[in-house]
């Protein structure tokens, strides 16, 4: 038996706990820095690569990489260095998701579906291009904002006011200083996630995100504020399709220029007219779709993540789910995805809900109370024979719980019904 250190304080790092802590191969998990929904955590920051790494040889611990931050600084090469054993890809493979700009061009020279696309720096310039164009354009800023940098415009307005808002008022920082302005493709999105080794990629289960603050999908971007697992949205036609045409081009390409990409390979899929294009790529497991993911998933996490290190995934059986729904609700901080309050007590917790877990997000312990700590609090994730049931069964135990500035949206997974 081994020990796991899951690095990283979210849902998606609870969830991912939560799960290896099932495992017959594993002793204890470790969480740096963790929340307060987890145990066993280590006061250590996902940037703090030199303690990560000593506590992790220290302790005789595989390293779970969770949010992008620490991938995209190299935690993954250093610890190759040192001969620690690490789930994730290198900083290289990494630039899938911390440089948009570098995922586009890649996409664009691998011949993989994409929209149309072109680069700026200069404000006045990239408003000269959206005046000059006839149809309504996504606007991204070059690195990692926290699932915020992309801006969806409907209008010329909207437009400039995005591009002034990275390029001029610099609100993403160094994250802003370059962005992409690319054709608006408007379509179905969903999510699929791959686990590779370098040599091959699995699928993960299905799932679809609900990426604006409000019901409806109305409102900014957010980290994410619910998901469900599986969608309809992709049959096994197009999954075949997705895996073939995306993901398995993808690490092909990768290992072409001399990259091998071990870890989950998220594409962010829209889907027009039956076709899929990349909006994105991210190079862990998105944050809620996690949740709901691993409810379902019936095999050992741990002996898939350690075949992945290992470069031997073929030889592993494909991965079996519950044939059952999960539904993943996000509760958070009124004020969302800007400003909100924090150190307030949580309640309702107590409770041991069937076909259900709480994950935490943005919560800590003081004074042997949970207390929020984050825009995104806690992710109330549940099972059903069906999804209307799940959704059921997500938002009876969703409200049980409450806090004084509590938040969510109430339509989470509704969408999925349309597609039945």
């Amino acid at each position: 038996m081994v020990n796991v250190l899951v690095v990283g304080s979210g849902g998606r790092e609870h969830a991912i706990g939560w799960k290896l802590g099932q495992s017959d191969n594993v002793n204890t998990v470790f969480y740096a820095p963790g929340n307060g929904g987890t145990s066993n955590n280590v006061d250590i920051s996902v940037d703090n690569l030199e303690e990560l790494s000593r506590f992790a040889s220290e302790n005789n611990c595989i390293t779970i990489i969770g949010p992008e931050a620490p991938l995209a600084a190299g935690i993954v090469d250093m610890f190759n260095e040192k001969d620690l054993k690490i789930f994730g890809p290198t900083k290289k493979a990494a630039q899938l998701e911390s440089s948009k700009i570098w995922a586009k061009k890649f996409m664009k020279r691998n011949n993989i579906p994409t929209a149309t696309f072109e680069v700026f720096d200069n404000a006045s310039k990239a408003k000269e291009y959206v005046n000059r164009i006839e149809h309504n354009v996504v606007i991204k800023a070059d690195g990692l904002a926290a699932g915020k940098g992309v801006i969806v415009c409907n209008s010329r307005n909207e437009a400039e006011e995005a591009i002034d808002m990275m390029l001029v008022n610099k609100k993403f920082g160094k994250a802003g200083s370059n962005i992409i302005i690319e054709d608006r493709i408007d379509g179905v999105e969903a999510s699929y996630i791959a686990l590779s080794d370098g040599k091959i990629a699995i699928p993960m289960a299905t799932s679809q995100d609900h990426k604006r603050i409000y019901d409806n999908d109305i409102g900014p971007n957010t980290g994410g504020m619910g998901a469900y697992s599986p969608t309809l949205v992709i049959d096994e036609n197009l999954s075949k399709e997705i895996q073939k045409k995306i993901i398995d081009k993808t690490i092909s390409s990768l290992e072409n220029e001399g990259i091998v990409f071990k870890g989950f390979l998220y594409a962010g899929i829209m889907l027009k007219d039956g076709e899929p294009y990349v909006l994105e790529y991210n190079v862990r497991m998105g944050d809620p779709e996690c949740q709901p993911i691993l409810m379902r998933m019936d095999s050992d996490l741990f002996q898939y993540l350690n075949a992945s290190i290992g470069g031997t995934l073929e030889k592993l059986s494909p991965i079996s789910w519950k044939n059952k729904s999960a539904v993943c609700v996000v509760l958070a901080s009124k004020g969302y995805p800007n400003s909100y309050s924090i150190g307030d007590e949580i309640f309702g917790l107590d409770e041991v809900f069937d076909n259900a877990h709480v994950y935490h997000a943005g919560t800590k312990m003081r004074n042997a109370k949970i207390v929020t700590n984050g825009g995104r609090v806690l992710g109330v994730t549940a099972l059903g024979d069906t999804l209307d049931l799940a959704i059921k069964n997500a938002y009876s135990v969703a409200e049980k719980i409450s806090w004084k500035n509590k938040y969510s949206r109430t339509d989470i997974g509704k969408k999925g019904l349309s597609y039945l």
